[in-house]
């Protein structure tokens, strides 16, 4: 039996049976982001017209490529406000996060490092490999928010501590930390430890300034800011002692070898400029559009709860609701038939449907994370979008929890 066949198979009459709706609301951005027209000319033209060669390669095509590289390099830097040369390219967020742990310095006699309980799981599983070889890992908790529990994480700092790892903007509940504070109360305890942020929910929603955060290294991905997938890039302070993870012949990059997705980087680079030059824009834009949706479903749906916290405190982009007496997975198939594409908690831990450990962690029960879905707007959403989703959440929902062997007689 050819498996791989057969799943083919199973997709193409699955897509054919499902159709095309006519109208589509594209709101996974957690997982494969909206691309900006302006972001997908520049992919384009670069297999088209400039940089089909290899950067490091000395002929103009290997130039045009540089160029390209370089230009991506700056633009990012400008907007964070660091060098150039402190940003080495990856092909995702996730490279991104599994370079600033896998790569610390081995020769470092500390060997203690601290995340929060509600990282992404391409921190938490590099920090665990790291367990198996004899750090130490200690997972801070959070509030019912999300926020992180800043007495515990600086009771547990100490000498043998080599990094802390917080994300600046929770990927799934939304919630905005305390950075600059996180960052100096553990810098106040010991200078050398090497702080991380993930950035990659932090570009483009929030005000983000390395220095000024005095952050040692952060994560970005592309397609988080509307650019292509198949590119990231990891902020690295210079004089932070990092280590490649995967070796071979290098390129440009000297933490990532092989051949650099130059296309894909030419496109987040104009992304990051767009957000760059739009962002008050787009973020009163998404803050709009994310408080329309929120209210919608919370206030026309009953037995729903909103997870994460409101205002300001919460990124602009995130809308993460609990559908009580439904399944996640069946409200995302539902969704999907009329047109609206979501996630339920978070796609790394649905696959093997378990509940999201950051639910669990803020304190959901585990029927309260199974029944969650994650929704993330952007700039190329309009009102128009977010209202024909207000009118559909309550039908699909209604529709499900009329099967629903878990409902209480309440509920109809």
């Amino acid at each position: 039996m050819d498996l791989a066949s057969d799943v083919y198979v199973g997709i193409r009459e699955l897509l054919e049976a499902h159709g095309r709706p006519a109208r589509e609301v594209y709101l996974d951005s957690e997982n494969s982001g909206m691309i900006f027209p302006e972001a997908l000319k520049a992919m384009v033209d670069a297999y088209e017209d400039h940089f089909a060669g290899h950067p490091s390669i000395t002929h103009r095509r290997g130039w045009e490529s540089y160029e390209a590289l370089y230009k991506t390099s700056s633009t990012i830097a400008k907007f964070i406000n660091c060098e150039p040369d402190e940003l080495a390219f990856t092909h995702s967020g996730t490279e991104a996060n599994n370079l600033a742990i896998l790569g610390l310095n081995k020769e470092s006699e500390r060997k203690k490092i601290i995340v929060s309980a509600i990282e992404h799981l391409s921190v938490i599983f590099p920090a665990e490999q790291l367990e198996k070889q004899g750090y130490r890992v200690i997972k801070v908790p959070v509030d019912r928010e999300g926020f992180v529990n800043l007495e515990f994480l600086i009771n547990n700092v100490d000498k043998d501590t080599l990094l802390v790892s917080v994300g600046a903007v929770n990927h799934e509940i939304g919630t905005i930390q305390d950075l600059r504070a996180i960052v100096e109360s553990v810098k106040d305890k010991d200078e050398n430890i090497i702080f991380h942020t993930d950035a990659c929910d932090a570009l483009g929603r929030i005000s983000l300034d390395v220095k000024k955060l005095n952050v040692d290294m952060a994560s970005f991905s592309s397609h988080k800011v509307c650019g292509p997938k198949g590119a990231g890039a990891l902020y690295i302070r210079d004089g932070v002692k990092i280590e490649p993870i995967i070796h071979g012949q290098l390129s440009t990059q000297k933490l990532w070898p092989g051949l650099e997705n130059v296309p894909a980087i030419a496109g987040f680079g104009k992304a990051v400029e767009l957000f760059a030059s739009n962002f008050d824009l787009y973020v009163n834009h998404m803050k709009e559009l994310r408080d329309l949706l929120i209210q919608g479903i919370l206030s026309n749906v009953e037995h729903t709860l909103l997870n994460g916290p409101l205002g300001n405190k919460r990124s602009p982009d995130n809308v993460n609701v609990s559908v009580l007496y439904c399944e996640g997975e069946a409200l995302t198939v539902d969704l999907s038939l009329n047109g609206i594409y979501v996630s339920s908690g978070s796609a790394c831990t649905s696959r093997i449907l378990q509940p999201s450990h950051v639910l669990l962690a803020i304190g959901r029960e585990f029927h309260e994370a199974h029944g969650s879905i994650l929704m993330k707007v952007a700039p190329l959403h309009s009102h128009e979008d977010v209202r024909y989703v207000v009118e559909n959440v309550p039908r699909v929902v209604q529709r499900l929890r009329s099967i629903s062997p878990l409902k209480p007689k309440e509920v109809g």
